[in-house]
């Protein structure tokens, strides 16, 4: 018979409480479930392309796939910092571009010194990104009108945008939805595509 040296403790046995693995199982199927709903309502209301050029990088990269929201721009208005999707002028006959809106309808802006400024206020793009190096025609203060938005790239320094009269502010008419989420490419895997 071995002898027990030293202090001996009464080991109980852990118990897995029933009701908190009830719990966790329903909240797992109910995210899982939303994100299947999410996913339905974006392939069914929604599209799907293909991101053009580097002006999105780091956000979004040439050649990755997205889905757009056509939906919320029915029921909502685009919101300073949201990544949409637009067709320049409303012109039907070239690739879709893809913009975060940094200004809304009735917004003032300018860039000074390589900043953004909208209101007056440091923008929180400038914060973010790059200093701009063109200021387009915003070197002297714009105001937006009333279907206008104003859009910049991430990547400012190597995007065609509202800054070039090519483009200018879009128009509401004009934006096809928001992007909602991307898929994966060597450098970055699969997400949602944020808002500030």
């Amino acid at each position: 018979m071995a002898k027990h040296h030293g202090l001996n403790f009464y080991h109980k046995k852990k118990k897995i409480n029933p009701e908190i693995v009830k719990d966790v199982i329903s909240v797992l199927a109910g995210s899982v479930v939303m994100v299947l709903i999410a996913f339905l309502l974006v392939f069914t209301i929604g599209m799907k392309t293909s991101i053009i050029g580097v002006s999105m990088e780091p956000t979004l990269y040439n050649g990755q796939e997205v889905l757009i929201n056509r939906f919320q721009y029915l029921i909502s208005n685009p919101q300073v910092g949201d990544v949409v999707v637009f067709q320049p002028n409303g012109n039907e006959n070239t690739h879709l571009y893809a913009k975060r809106v940094v200004a809304v309808p009735g917004d003032k802006l300018q860039i000074k010194d390589g900043k953004l400024y909208v209101n007056n206020q440091l923008s929180n793009f400038s914060v973010q990104y790059d200093k701009i190096a063109d200021s387009g025609m915003i070197s002297e203060e714009m105001k937006l009108g009333k279907d206008e938005y104003f859009v910049l790239g991430d990547n400012c320094n190597n995007s065609e945008d509202s800054r070039y009269g090519n483009i200018g502010p879009v128009k509401i008419e004009y934006i096809i939805g928001k992007i909602w989420f991307h898929f994966s490419t060597i450098e970055d895997s699969l997400g949602f595509v944020k808002s500030w």
